[in-house]
C-alpha cells in the first residue's frame, strides 16, 4: 500500500511539473482574446518608423538581439538605470549605439491605451524585430508570445554576453554556442548585417591594419572613417544594399568587403567559409535559415507564468 501511495504521489508531482512546463511555453495565439489588436498595432508603428528612416529597421532588430543575449528575451535592455541597478543601455556594446527606444515607447503607449497591462515589452521587441525585417524585404516567421518583463537589468552581463565586433571566428562560435546556437545558425544570424550601419570606432582597426580586405572598399570607407577622430561616423554594414534585407552581406564577405572584423572572420579560410558561399548563391536558403534561427533566439530563457511583470512603461519597473 505504501508503495502504491508513493507511486501515486510521484505521478502527481510529475503531472504538476508537466503542467508547469506546458504553461511556460510561448504560443502564437497568446493575445488572441486579451489583446487582439496587438500584432496590427505593432506592425503599423514599425511600418511608419521604417518608412521615416530605413535604418530604424536594423535598430529594432538589434534591440531584440541585444535583449535576448543578456539573461534571455525579457525586455531588460529597455530599462533605465536606477538607484538599485546599473542597466544595459550604457554597457560597452550598447552605449551611443543601440537605438529605437522611442519607437518601442510609442507602441507600448498605444497598446496600454487599448489593452492596459496586457502586452509585455519583451513581446513588443520580438514582434517589432520580425516586422522590421519584413518591411525591408526579408522573410517572415511566426513570433511565439507570452514573454514577461524583467524587473532588473545587468550591465556586466551585457558587457560579457553580447559578441564584440573584434571577435575571431572561434570567439564567435563560442559566444553563440553558449546561447545554444549551432555554427550554421551563427552564420545565418550574422546575415542580419545585410541591413544597418556601424560606427567608425568599431571597424577602424580592420580598415587600417588588416590585409584580407578589398583595397578599393577600404579606400572608399576610409573617407568616412579617418585613422583618428570621427569615432561616431557611420558606414553601412552592407555596402551593396544597406536598407534591403537580402544576401548581399554574404556576397560582400566573399569579396573581402566585410565591414567588421567579426564579419570577415566568417569568410577567412575557416570552417564557416562554405556556409557563407552557400548563402551568397542561395538567398532563399539564407532567409529560411535566418527565420528559423530568429524563432530560436526569441525563445531564449523567457520569463513566463508568474515570473517578472508586464511593465506599464518599458523604461522602468512598475
Amino acid at each position: 500500500m505504501a508503495n502504491f501511495y508513493y507511486s501515486f504521489r510521484l505521478c502527481l508531482v510529475l503531472f504538476s511539473l508537466l503542467i508547469g512546463i506546458a504553461s511556460a511555453q510561448l504560443s502564437s495565439n497568446f493575445y488572441d482574446s486579451s489583446c487582439p489588436s496587438v500584432l496590427s498595432t505593432i506592425q503599423s508603428e514599425v511600418k511608419t518608423a521604417v518608412s521615416n528612416e530605413a535604418r530604424m529597421g536594423a535598430s529594432l532588430l538589434r534591440l531584440h538581439f541585444h535583449d535576448c543575449f543578456v539573461n534571455g528575451c525579457d525586455g531588460s535592455i529597455l530599462l533605465d538605470d536606477t538607484a538599485n541597478f546599473t542597466g544595459e543601455k550604457n554597457a560597452g556594446p550598447n552605449a551611443n549605439s543601440v537605438r529605437g527606444f522611442d519607437v518601442i515607447d510609442t507602441i507600448k503607449t498605444k497598446l496600454e491605451g487599448s489593452c492596459p497591462g496586457v502586452v509585455s515589452c519583451a513581446d513588443i521587441l520580438a514582434v517589432a524585430a520580425r516586422d522590421s525585417v519584413v518591411q525591408l524585404g526579408g522573410p517572415t516567421w511566426t513570433v511565439r508570445l507570452g514573454r514577461r518583463d524583467s524587473t532588473t537589468a545587468s550591465q556586466s552581463a551585457a558587457n560579457s554576453n553580447i559578441p564584440a565586433p573584434t571577435l575571431n571566428l572561434s570567439g564567435l562560435i563560442t559566444s553563440f554556442s553558449n546561447k545554444g546556437f549551432t555554427t550554421k545558425e551563427l552564420v545565418a544570424l550574422s546575415g542580419s548585417h545585410t541591413i544597418g550601419q556601424a560606427r567608425c570606432t568599431t571597424f577602424r582597426a580592420r580598415l587600417y591594419n588588416e590585409a584580407n580586405i578589398d583595397s578599393s572598399f577600404a579606400t572608399s570607407t576610409k573617407a568616412n572613417c579617418p585613422s583618428s577622430g570621427g569615432d561616431n561616423n557611420l558606414s553601412p554594414l552592407d555596402v551593396t544594399s544597406p536598407t534591403t534585407f537580402d544576401n548581399a552581406y554574404f556576397k560582400n564577405l566573399v569579396g573581402k568587403k566585410g565591414l567588421l572584423h567579426s564579419d570577415q572572420q566568417l569568410f577567412s579560410g575557416g570552417s564557416t567559409d562554405s556556409q557563407v558561399s552557400a548563402y551568397s548563391s542561395n538567398p532563399g536558403s539564407f532567409k529560411t535559415d535566418f527565420a528559423n534561427a530568429m524563432v530560436k533566439m526569441g525563445n531564449l530563457s523567457p520569463l513566463t507564468g508568474s515570473q517578472g511583470q508586464i511593465r506599464k512603461n518599458c523604461r522602468k519597473v512598475n
